[in-house]
Formats: C-alpha cells, structure tokens, sequence
C-alpha cells in the first residue's frame, strides 16, 4: 500500500527519503541561525551546511553574517536601552536609580565657602574701619607722666565741635555757630579685671596747668600755678594739655584717648535707631533745645544730644549733666554692642561709619582699644561695672574743688586694678 501522498513518486522524492544520502529540497531548506562558525578540520573554509549560501565576509571579527558573530549580537551584551554606548556613566547607578547625594561632600564644602566668605568680609571690614579713624592725638608729646598702672585708662571727650555741619544742621542741633571747640563733657573710664568704672569730670573743676610742650609750637610753657578751669585746659592748647592736665591733677597715666563731636554723637543715635532711656525728670532747656517729659523712651539723635548738653534746666548744674551723660553712654554703648546691631550689616556698617567719622583718637588707639572701650562702657550698667562723679569737697570762685584724699585713695585703687570703694558726688 502506498502512504506517500499523491503526486510523490519515487522519481521526484530522489533517490529515497531518508536514506544516507537524501537531500531535503533546497527552497524547503529553513535557514539555520549559527552563533559561530565551527572550525574547519584541516584547515581552510568550510562549505555552509545543508545549502545556505556563503555569508559576505567584512575583513573582520563580526562573525560570517557581519553582525557580529551571528544575528543575535548586539542583544545579549547586556545594555540598558537609553544608556550611552560602551556602558558609559548616565549618573544613574545599577538597575537605572540615581545614587544617592554625597551630603558630608557637600557639607564639607558649604562650610568651607561659608568661612571663607566670613573671614574675608571680617578682614575687609577690619581695613575699612581702621582706616576711618582719624589718629590726631599724639600723646608722645605730653611730658612729666606718671607711671602707668594695671588695666587701662580712656579719656573720653565730647566736644562742641560743629565742623562738617551746614547751617541747617546747626539750628536743628541748637549748636550755636562758635568757632573752634571746646570740651562739653570729660570722663575716665578704666576697664580690668575688677569690672569697668567710668568717672565723670566735671568741666568746672578746679585745676592746675602744670607746665607742658605746646603741641604745634613744640615751645615748652613753664608752670606758674595757675587755676582755671578743667575745659580751660583744652581751649588753651587742645588734647594733649587736657591729658597733661588731667595727669598731673589726678596722678592717674592715660592710655588713650577718644573725642566725639556734636554731629557725629547725633549720627551714632540714629544710626542704631535711637536709644531708650529713663528719664529722671521732665527737662525743657532753651539752650540745649531739650524739651523731654519724664519716664522711659527713646531718643533720637537730636534728643540725645539736647538731654546730654542740658544744664540749666537741672537743679544741680554740671554735676546733674554728668550723671545724665553716664547714664545716658552707657545706654547708647549696650544698644550699640548687641548681637542685633553686631550681625546686622545694615546697622552695624552705618553706626561705625557714623562714628568712625568724627571720632578722634590718639596715635596708638587701635580697633580693638575702641572696642574695648566700648564693651566696658556696656559693662557700666551691666551690673559688674560703676560710674560716678569725681569726688568733690567744696567750691572756690565758683569752680568745683576735687577731694584730695578721695581722689589718692581713687587713683590708687584704680593703679592696682582694685575694687573702687571711693564714692563720688
């Protein structure tokens, strides 16, 4: 029986399907898909098995179907679809996630540009002041001074001083229009271990003009035991005769010193946006331009000026005015060195420009002293410090006599950086 479908026949079956040498038909033939070709024996190229045709060759290691080593290539190297060619860094890690931020990394730098940034603005701004500071006091010149002591000594002056104002100014300040300056409030502070102590001289006081070397003239003036009063000793030959003077009347050496004018203690208040104080009682002065209801508030430039410069509306004259600029410097220096105005640019730059200014110090007055300064005048009424009037015994020709043994006893605690246990007026 035959089983081989119709239309087969040996004829066109060749020579006998399934024998050793059939050939299945070539357009029947399924195309075979080689990963490689197999190495010849012996040599040479071998002919394609079961009639597939030669495969071009390229002249190079892809393989005989040219796309390396067989159709699948390119499909198993394992390349994510979007990643760059020859597995090149995208910025995502294994599995396509971004790896996570370095934080200590950018920590570390954060923190480095923050310092820099500060320790360049700190050094700028360093310069910039130092080179504001008008260094006119040539304290070399004062001669016969006594020896210093422990702890420092500043000589702190206000002055009528009106350079630089307009007129307008002027009237607005009621400063009057006199020419030259003379000295309005004069106080010592001395900062050490003990606290700070700040010392009102009144400008009444009853001094003597020792003999001392004219500051322009270098001529030197012989003393003749003339009294006059303390504000006298500067009219008559400026800072370093009121240093000389103050030196040889209190046996105290001073370290430095610092003089404000009107315009520029005016700029200060305002540039810390006024200064609150409690005031003692209600004070109208026509001089002074004061017109000031008792209880706290604060004060503007203008203000403050009127209240420290106010005399006659005051029972007690010049030592009244004295408590009253204690008070009031003190206030002004622990508002001006606060946190608030320190780290505040745009409080801090215009209060030291306001005051750098107009301030006149000695030759040797550095930065640092100024901030000294200013720290111990906080200290005053930060409970470790104390202020008081020079100690005063009497009055001669309307002049204020300073007690001689109070003031030994003064001078002395202060050389030896002592608790001041001297009470004044």
């Amino acid at each position: 029986m035959n089983n081989w479908p119709q239309g087969w026949s040996d004829d066109n079956r060749g020579s006998g399907y399934g024998s050793a040498d059939a050939q299945p038909e070539g357009a029947r033939v399924m195309r075979q898909v080689r990963r490689g070709p197999a190495a010849p024996q012996g040599g040479g190229q071998s002919a394609p098995p079961y009639g597939v045709p030669p495969q071009q060759s390229y002249g190079d290691d892809r393989g005989q179907d040219g796309y390396g080593g067989g159709y699948d290539s390119g499909y198993n190297t394992g390349q994510v679809y979007g990643s760059p060619p020859g597995g090149g860094d995208d910025g995502y890690g294994p599995g396509g996630q971004r790896p996570a931020p370095d934080w200590r990394r950018r920590i570390k730098w954060t923190a480095i540009t923050v310092v820099t940034v500060l320790v360049v603005t700190t050094v700028g701004t360093y310069f910039w002041a130092d080179s504001k500071l008008n260094r006119e006091v040539d304290l070399s010149k004062v001669i016969d001074r006594p020896e210093a002591g422990e702890g420092t000594n500043y000589l702190i002056v206000g002055s009528d001083s009106r350079a630089g104002m307009s007129a307008e100014e002027k009237k607005k300040l009621h400063t009057g229009s006199a020419e030259g300056k003379r000295t309005d409030s004069m106080m010592i502070l001395h900062t050490g271990d003990n606290g700070p102590t700040l010392i009102s001289l009144p400008r009444d006081s009853n001094v003597e003009i020792p003999t001392f070397v004219g500051s322009e003239s270098g001529k030197t003036y012989e003393g003749t035991g003339r009294q006059v009063k303390l504000n006298a000793a500067y009219a008559e030959d400026g800072p370093e005769l009121l240093v000389r003077t103050v030196e040889f009347n209190t046996g105290l050496h001073i370290d430095h010193y610092v003089e404000i004018g009107f315009a520029g203690f005016a700029n200060i208040v305002d540039a810390v946006g006024g200064v609150e104080i409690d005031i003692p009682q209600d004070i109208k002065d026509t001089k002074s331009g004061a017109d000031l209801k008792k209880g706290k508030q604060t004060l503007n430039g203008e203000e403050a000026l009127a209240f420290v410069r106010t005399r006659y509306a005051l029972a007690g004259s010049d030592l009244d005015r004295t408590k009253n600029q204690q008070k009031f410097l003190a206030a002004l220096a622990n508002q001006t060195a606060t946190p608030s105005t320190v780290l505040n640019p745009f409080k801090l730059y215009p209060t030291m420009s306001a005051g750098l200014d107009t301030l006149i110090v000695d030759k040797e007055m550095g930065l640092f002293d100024l901030a000294s300064m200013f720290w111990g005048m906080k200290g005053v009424t930060g409970g470790e410090g104390k202020s008081m009037n020079m100690p005063i015994s009497g009055s001669t020709g309307g002049n204020l006599v300073w007690d001689k043994a109070k003031v030994k006893k003064l001078v002395e605690q202060l050389n030896n950086d002592e608790q001041v246990t001297v009470s004044g007026n």
